[in-house]
């Protein structure tokens, strides 16, 4: 482990290396802002396109989707849809809500503040601070649409200040790794459930069944670029095929996972980082392998919701096995280390 003082632009000095603890924060930085536009999109276009076999709205495929049926039910029993919605965007005790990770938005900035544009923090200052402001008045029905509208707004201003202002070195490609693996991640979640959970089987091709379809292509943004490459037929093939296969979509799972093999090769090649990356590399080039030699309506008879499964697993697996590669645990000394110009106490963080 290099000790060292207060790092200039999160660089060793003297060489260009990342901090480890750098490193990790710009990954869930861009991790939690896909989430959070994610989830305003998804409530929004939950209200306004999924119903439930009743005619009620889908609600509780927002809490399947995101895995939190037992924290869910636990807060709250009646499980209304204005549960949900204060569960998913107040919530403090939901680290899934839409408040909860805005917080961890913020430490995350915080802790990369001397990497990124003042641009950028500036503009995460402001968007944090006002939903962490947001009271329950805030997210009554009748005013959801613009509240969600607001959110994915803000966050696509995020992505274009990043875009245009974040330096490209080693924080910015582990922006990148969080953004493709969080859109991998969520593309198949989506699929999974809106498939198995919302769609009457009894009514394949009817009104309702194309109007379940048009909110999985909502839910994803996909509805227009869909509509160009497929202006009249809407079947399960088809849309299961553009979120998962088409190399042209921004969320869709094969470029995703192309995005985060570009970005593992760049850090080997570029930042003598090689040895580090194999085990993850690996398993990229597997998953990326069983997508490409099925075709969506293989997948689909094969077991959509087993495959899509299977995909989470190996991206979970991914995030791991970066995480000990990049950013392992350090053990703590029995006593503060005191070198150099460190503050006393101040304990040092590996570096990559």
């Amino acid at each position: 482990m290099t000790q060292l003082s207060a790092p200039s632009a999160g660089m060793l000095p003297g060489l260009n290396t990342l901090l480890s603890r750098y490193a990790e924060s710009m990954m869930w930085l861009a991790r939690y802002m896909e989430r959070i536009e994610n989830l305003a999109r998804l409530i929004e276009v939950t209200e306004a396109f999924v119903r439930g076999p009743d005619g009620e709205t889908g609600w509780d495929s927002i809490v399947q989707i995101n895995s939190d049926e037992s924290r869910f039910q636990a807060l709250y029993p009646s499980a209304s849809g204005e549960d949900v919605l204060q569960f998913y965007i107040i919530d403090p005790a939901n680290p899934s809500s839409i408040r909860a990770m805005a917080n961890a938005v913020r430490e995350n900035a915080r802790s990369v503040r001397p990497l990124i544009s003042t641009e950028m923090w500036m503009q995460l200052n402001i968007f944090t601070r006002w939903i962490l402001d947001l009271k329950p008045g805030d997210i009554r029905q009748t005013g959801l649409s613009a509240l969600c509208n607001h959110i994915k707004q803000d966050c696509q201003t995020h992505t274009g200040i990043t875009e245009g202002t974040l330096y490209r070195d080693q924080a910015w490609l582990f922006y990148l790794l969080g953004r493709h693996l969080e859109r991998s991640d969520q593309i198949t979640r989506l699929i999974d459930i809106r498939y198995h959970k919302l769609l009457p089987l009894d009514e394949i091709g009817s009104e309702i069944d194309t109007t379940q379809w048009v909110s999985v292509l909502r839910s994803a943004a996909a509805y227009h670029a869909f509509r160009r490459l497929q202006p009249v037929t809407t079947t399960p093939a088809n849309v299961v095929g553009f979120l998962l296969k088409n190399e042209g979509f921004p969320r869709s799972l094969a470029l995703n996972l192309r995005q985060t093999a570009d970005v593992l090769a760049a850090l080997s090649t570029h930042y003598n980082l090689r040895k580090h990356g194999y085990a993850v590399q690996e398993r990229l080039a597997e998953l990326r392998a069983t997508l490409e030699d099925q075709s969506s309506a293989e997948i689909i008879i094969r077991g959509l919701h087993e495959y899509m499964h299977w995909i989470q697993t190996q991206i979970e697996a991914i995030q791991n096995e970066l995480a000990a590669a990049y950013w392992p645990p350090v053990e703590q000394p029995s006593e503060p280390i005191f070198t150099g110009n460190n503050r006393a106490g101040e304990l040092n963080h590996p570096t990559l």
